[in-house]
């Protein structure tokens, strides 16, 4: 091989690589690798085509000019039985002096390329990852591709679809990281700061309950308007979250792990009012669609919240019901009730989450029996 092409062609391998393993978009790439491709080969056009599932390829980018009267190649697509689309699936690359008249490829030469003769077509990718074709292309009546050039293509177009395998892990790997951090990002958020956020609003509205007639009017505003300020942030947060979980996939969010958010709920609840809530599940929560997942979620709470602050319970039972009816959320307590005077905002919320779903929230409450809350969703399954 003439030093002067080894070394053009070491070069453009080079830069493929370092563009590929850069993270530039294969938009950006690709056209370096068929413009380097036709150089080299001293084509008059050079085309890279992509492998698609079904064996066709599709022509991804193009250097050079279309013959006269036709059109840019870009977005062509070309036969699974074509020379190109059998050098992708075999690895062996395809020579012809006139592939218009050669009986391997002329069958399926598009309009297009009609204008051309000597034709070689060499695999891009790897053995084991075959992205498509590398393929150039001169004139009618040029010389054909002399077996040097053909080595030299087929060499090129193996370390560039290489550099382009190799890119596409690292992509990978980056997201991998990214999602990774997300996650991490989201428990933390999810599992410590929600927490505290929930522990400190209920003890503010402790605090208030037990000052209630030594303070002013001013005082016990500000005190509620904190508590509904920490409520605000805690629904801000889970936002937060959910986006964090959900980012980047270009699908639609995962269905929420609904119990393990249930189990976290009773747990701190456990912890405000210094004993366990017994938590009974039946039917299998796992599929429960992500919007009536966070009603779920909220109604929880705020049903906990109300028995941490209200209730002087000694037993709470939580249930979550899961079947053909619908979910059903009911929390029992035998305290003492929903006292007089305690405003109903948040049963007002249950009712409201439990209508935007299409069900429907009852609550029963008196001093000698405590409260009930029963909350219930249709599910289309």
């Amino acid at each position: 091989m003439d030093p002067a092409v080894a070394r053009r062609a070491l070069a453009a391998s080079t830069e493929i690589t370092r563009m590929a393993l850069a993270g530039d978009d294969p938009e950006a790439v690709l056209p370096l690798v068929v413009r380097s491709a036709a150089a080299l080969a001293e084509a008059n056009l050079g085309l890279v085509m992509v492998r698609s599932p079904d064996g066709t390829l599709t022509v991804e980018a193009a250097h050079g000019e279309p013959a006269p009267g036709t059109d840019n190649p870009v977005g062509v697509v070309l036969s699974a039985r074509s020379a190109a689309a059998r050098a992708a699936r075999s690895g062996v690359t395809v020579v012809a002096d006139d592939f218009t008249l050669d009986p391997r490829t002329a069958p399926f030469v598009p309009r297009m390329l009609r204008g051309y003769g000597p034709f070689a077509v060499a695999p891009f990718g790897t053995r084991e990852r075959r992205l498509g074709a590398l393929a150039v292309y001169r004139r009618r009546g040029a010389e054909p591709f002399d077996p040097a050039t053909v080595d030299l293509l087929t060499s090129f177009a193996t370390q560039a679809g290489l550099a382009m395998v190799l890119a596409e892990g690292s992509t990978a790997r980056q997201r991998v990281a990214v999602y990774q951090e997300r996650d991490r990002i989201a428990m933390q958020l999810h599992d410590v700061i929600i927490q505290r956020l929930y522990a400190s609003g209920v003890q503010l509205d402790l605090l208030s309950r037990r000052l209630a007639g030594r303070l002013d009017a001013a005082d016990a505003a500000r005190l509620a308007e904190a508590v509904d300020q920490l409520d605000q942030t805690i629904a801000e947060v889970r936002a937060t979250v959910r986006a964090l979980r959900n980012a980047g996939t270009g699908e639609q969010p995962e269905p929420t792990d609904l119990l393990d958010s249930v189990r976290a709920e009773v747990r701190t609840a456990g912890e405000l009012l210094g004993f366990s809530p017994r938590l009974e599940v039946h039917g299998d929560p796992v599929d429960v669609p992500v919007e009536v997942a966070d009603h779920t979620r909220a109604a929880l709470r705020e049903a906990l919240s109300n028995v941490v602050r209200h209730a002087g319970a000694r037993r709470v039972v939580v249930e979550l019901r899961v079947d053909e009816a619908g979910l059903r959320l009911r929390v029992a307590d035998d305290g003492c009730g929903i006292p007089r005077g305690v405003t109903r905002r948040g049963l007002r919320n249950l009712a409201e989450r439990a209508a935007a779903a299409g069900g429907r929230c009852e609550v029963g409450s008196s001093p000698r029996h405590g409260t009930t809350v029963d909350w219930w969703v249709p599910l289309d399954r």
